[in-house]
């Protein structure tokens, strides 16, 4: 039996919520037009999120060349660093994404409706003045007789004026003129006014934190008094602090431009600011011969830069001073936030606590963990492009209770990501077993690497399916199970991480962080595969 068109038996298929992952799983990579609206926000997201740590790598080449005890410092050093950035930022710009395109759908949506109430206001007006002023005219002819040809003319005559009569300007209830050819005028987003707050409050803070106490956190790190990596450790944390307001700022303006699904403003910015990176190092670590300070000096000039771009850009387009300080959606931003701060610390204390472990290894086995984790994390965010877009479709899908549309998004996002997973598990797979020279020429690190590449290559498809369904969980405003998810899955990561290190060591490092996202994308795959929480009406 068929209800428009559909069979009542794919339906009732469909009514299992595990079973919508696989819906028109034939069509994943098709480009129709939600295809094209995914790709649209993703491609930009991914080039822009790939562009730093391709930065990065970089940046451990160069470092790479001077001595494995200078990476082994910077790698710790930036797994300090982006600790502290991701405990300061990731609730921020997640909660701005989903909060600015909900604001932006339901602005439309009221403008779309004021708009069609002021066509129909001004047809009623038009036809009652119409007929007034056909009326008076009739009275007229009347008095002076006037013959029916002459009034059919005269009618005529006011229909073409009516037609060819420029547009009056109308005044909405606001004072604001809307004339036809009116210049748009910014748009007031207390969202956005409020993330680059909260990110320039939150970018001194940080630099506070990590030059004031810098060594004692490099100690907790296991990189003791009397180290070798303790000195250029300290100087590249202590100058990366520096950095801090930019990074936070730019990464808040980034989350207010993916809820206006604008993702290619922040890619032109950060490919701009990474080229500027990628120059200055060889000038500042050789040249110079300011060897890891340049590094870090060159890595904060490229973030400023990132961030004045997108600020300039952004004020073109936002009223970034708020209508008032009530208008501020500070309470909104607090309550959410806090639930993913909590989640964001679970989830990078189980990579930094790796990191930590690794470096009691010795800075050979250091060495290589940093090169393999840089290239895993880089990999892996390849995904976040679509998470991203996932995330803001979603969200503005939600704000129009589009539940179909949203569904649909969620499905086809993540079937994309496990044929992207698929396919860098192949790239990674080949391309760092026989190109780890790139990194390093010291035989010892490069043969750890390859007892890594398993481990780095064979987690992709994995780690795409749990950084996406994280965009799928925020997009729905899930943020309270995706903050207690990820506790657990963090304490039972953390109890394999101690007792897997003493087992095998390095391999056991990687095992654990295999453990890890596997769990993470378990428990996306519970939520909605369950119909619970948002998705209940999977169920019905």
């Amino acid at each position: 039996m068929e209800v428009d068109g559909i069979s009542t038996s794919t339906v009732a298929k469909w009514n299992f919520p595990i079973l919508v992952f696989f819906k028109d799983s034939r069509i994943a990579l098709k480009l129709d037009k939600l295809g094209r609206e995914i790709l649209s926000v993703a491609i930009p997201v991914t080039m822009a999120l790939a562009a730093d740590p391709v930065a990065s790598l970089i940046d451990t080449i160069y470092i790479g060349r001077i001595g494995p005890v200078e990476i082994a410092a910077v790698g710790i050093s930036v797994a300090l660093f982006n600790q502290v950035s991701k405990v300061a930022i990731f609730p921020l710009v997640s909660i701005t994404t989903s909060f600015v395109a909900e604001e932006e759908t339901i602005d439309k949506i009221n403008a779309e409706a004021m708009e069609a109430e002021d066509m129909k206001n001004g047809y009623v007006d038009k036809v009652d003045t119409k007929g007034e002023t056909l009326e008076i005219v009739q009275a007229v002819k009347e008095e002076n007789g006037s013959t029916e040809k002459d009034e059919e003319k005269e009618s005529a005559t006011l229909e073409d004026d009516s037609k060819t009569s420029p547009a009056k300007p109308t005044t909405n209830t606001d004072g604001v003129t809307n004339a036809p050819n009116a210049k748009l005028a910014k748009r007031n987003i207390p969202s956005a006014s409020t993330a680059l707050l909260f990110g320039l409050a939150l970018g001194v803070l940080e630099t506070l934190f990590l030059a004031l106490l810098a060594k004692p956190l490099l100690s907790l790190t296991g990189v003791k008094p009397g180290s070798p990596m303790l000195k250029p450790a300290y100087k590249y944390l202590t100058l990366r602090s520096l950095g801090a307001p930019a990074v936070l700022i730019s990464l808040a303006t980034q989350g207010i431009f993916r809820g206006f699904k604008d993702t290619r403003t922040p890619l032109y910015a950060t490919v701009a600011g990474d080229v500027a990176n990628v120059i200055l190092d060889p000038l500042l670590i050789f040249t110079c011969k300011l060897g890891v300070s340049g590094a870090a000096i060159a890595h904060v000039l490229s973030q400023y830069l990132i961030s004045l771009i997108m600020l300039v850009r952004l004020m073109q387009k936002v009223n970034l001073l708020p209508l008032s300080l009530k208008s501020l959606q500070f309470s909104k931003f607090l309550k959410s936030g806090s639930l993913l701060l909590f989640r964001v610390i679970a989830a990078t204390i189980p990579v930094t606590l790796a990191a930590s472990l690794a470096t009691r290894l010795g800075a050979t086995t250091m060495a290589a963990f940093q090169i393999c984790l840089q290239v895993w994390l880089t990999s892996s965010l390849l995904s976040d492009g679509l998470a991203v877009a996932g995330q803001a479709i979603i969200a503005s899908s939600f704000a129009e209770k589009n539940y179909k549309k949203a569904t649909s998004a969620a499905t086809r996002v993540l079937q994309m990501g496990v044929v992207m997973g698929l396919a860098v598990t192949l790239l990674i797979g080949l391309g760092l077993q026989f190109g780890s020279g790139v990194f390093t020429k010291d035989i010892n690190v490069k043969h750890i690497i390859s007892i890594g590449v398993p481990f780095v290559a064979g987690t992709q498809t994995i780690n795409s399916i749990a950084f996406i369904f994280d965009g799928v969980n925020f997009g729905a405003s899930d943020f309270a199970y995706s903050a207690y998810s990820m506790i657990l899955v963090s304490m039972a990561s953390i109890g394999s991480l101690f007792g897997l290190y003493k087992v095998a060591g390095f391999v056991g490092i990687w095992v654990t962080l295999s453990i890890f996202m596997g769990l993470r994308a378990i428990a996306g795959i519970w939520r909605m595969g369950t119909g619970t929480g948002p998705w209940s009406f999977l169920r019905k």
